[in-house]
């Protein structure tokens, strides 16, 4: 449960230089969606949005309008200083505001998306149970060089004695594995007191706030450590490589999510899944399959290879066929579609409907059980239940100027080859002739033909092509 004395910090006030990009650090995404926005979320599960102080230096108005629907406070860090800085700014902010400062603080770093609620959880559950001045959450990698190292009282005590930055490590500490991950939860009185006692004196000249815990123990304060369970969870990015290795451990772990529900997904490292991604059980998911944004797929579905869905609903045992392309679409329950397909945003396709090869759909409404299976583009149009539109048949939606609508009524059969020409209505039961141009309103159940007669000229190919031997034979 939540508890009401905590509040969060997350550090998102860096430039992430070595990332070599325009973009601040923290907006870079994985998963389908930016750093912080990950963290937040993570964040928001402890603590009601209001209680999350997101503290913003670089390219700081970008950053605070690509969260602010979170809901969460920010924080200005002008300078960026160091970690030490970044706490004394939100202090100072406190201050400024007479806000009383909450009991516990837990520090999140902007840039470390795979954190779980669970640990975050779990290093707020410790700090309070061993009532701690400051609890640090560590983990254990293969390769911890590089990394802040932990020195505990004892190996199997909670207690830490230091933490040891890389460069500083004895001959004898080398052997140390367990790294600082930067994620801290501290009792709020005593980082305040502390704060202002950080000094710059280290290579890069800033405030460190791994100084506090010596601080602390100095004083005989508790400082202990909790263990994560993944060191995946623990890590940042620095560079493109590392934000990909992120995001691949992230999709993985979507995927495994998905199937530990009752998905079955061949050959997920092929499939790019994002982490809003729901599908529901009984559902088939092929190689190479892409799932984005906020996508929603029911039920005993069949997703196969090489389509890609973007926030986009899907009901129950719709099967979507090679290659098809789904863009904030909506699809009812049992409805097939492809192969290589396009919905554009806002095409609503009805129960059982077929949109098939190579048709494009924009702003459309399809009705229950209506078909058009072959090369069509229908935009703008709502179209009824039980239609059937012909191969090539298209709607002409714009004049040059202004969008129209196509409203086809039920049951209406569309020939092949028809031009809709919009703005037109096509009544109930209406049969429009296979390449006929309709630029008029059509009764329900009338035929309407719009096109030039018919004339046929007997012998006319055998004449030309006597007199294309006659011209090549007197050259």
């Amino acid at each position: 449960m939540p508890h009401p004395e905590f509040a969060i910090a997350i550090m998102a006030a860096g430039k992430g230089t070595r990332l070599k990009s325009k973009r601040p650090k923290v907006l870079h995404e994985i998963g389908g969606r930016a750093l912080l926005l990950h963290v937040i979320a993570a964040a928001k599960t402890i603590v009601p949005a209001e209680n999350i102080y997101c503290i913003v230096g670089h390219e700081a108005e970008m950053v605070k309008s690509a969260v602010a629907h979170t809901g969460v406070a920010f924080v200005l860090q002008a300078e960026q200083r160091g970690t030490g800085h970044a706490l004394q700014m939100l202090k100072a902010d406190f201050e400024l505001s007479g806000q009383t400062p909450p009991e516990n603080l837990l520090v999140l770093s902007g840039d470390v998306p795979l954190i779980r609620p669970e640990t975050i959880a779990a290093v707020r559950d410790a700090h309070l149970r061993e009532q701690a001045a400051m609890t640090i959450l560590t983990a254990v990698p293969d390769n911890p060089h590089g990394y802040g190292r932990i020195l505990r009282v004892k190996e199997d005590a909670p207690e830490v004695l230091a933490i040891v930055e890389q460069k500083s490590l004895k001959p004898e500490q080398l052997g140390a594995r367990e790294i600082n991950s930067g994620i801290y939860c501290f009792n709020t009185r005593a980082l305040f007191s502390k704060l202002d006692a950080l000094t710059t004196n280290n290579a890069h000249g800033e405030f460190y706030l791994t100084d506090i815990a010596a601080m602390l123990v100095a004083e005989g304060k508790r400082v202990i450590a909790v263990k994560a369970e993944s060191v995946n969870e623990v890590l940042g990015a620095n560079t493109i490589a590392e934000m990909m290795h992120l995001d691949a451990a992230m999709r993985l772990q979507s995927a495994q999510r998905l199937m530990a529900s009752g998905v079955t997904i061949f050959r997920p490292e092929t499939c790019v899944i994002d982490a809003e991604v729901t599908v529901g059980p009984d559902t088939t998911i092929e190689p190479y399959v892409q799932l984005l944004g906020a996508t929603q797929i029911g039920s005993n579905c069949r997703i196969r290879s090489y389509s890609v869905i973007q926030s986009s609903r899907v009901g129950d045992e719709v099967t979507i066929r090679n290659g098809s392309i789904l863009d904030s679409a909506t699809v009812a329950d049992k409805a097939i579609l492809g192969p290589y397909c396009h919905l554009r945003p806002e095409s609503n396709i009805g129960e059982g409907a077929h949109v098939g090869n190579f048709v494009e759909t924009k702003k459309v409404t399809i009705g229950k059980g209506s078909k058009a299976n072959h090369l069509n583009y229908l935009g703008d149009a709502v179209i009824g239940a039980g239609v059937n539109v012909g191969a090539g048949a298209i709607t002409c939606n714009y004049d040059g100027v202004n969008k129209h609508r196509t409203t086809i009524g039920d049951g209406a059969f569309i020939g092949s080859d028809s031009t809709l020409v919009a703005p037109v209505t096509i009544e109930d039961g209406a049969y429009i002739a296979a390449g006929s141009c309709i630029t008029e309103d059509v009764p329900a159940g009338a035929l309407a033909l719009g096109r030039a007669r018919q004339t046929t000229k007997p012998g006319w190919a055998k004449a030309k092509k006597e007199m294309r031997e006659k011209a090549k034979a007197s050259c």
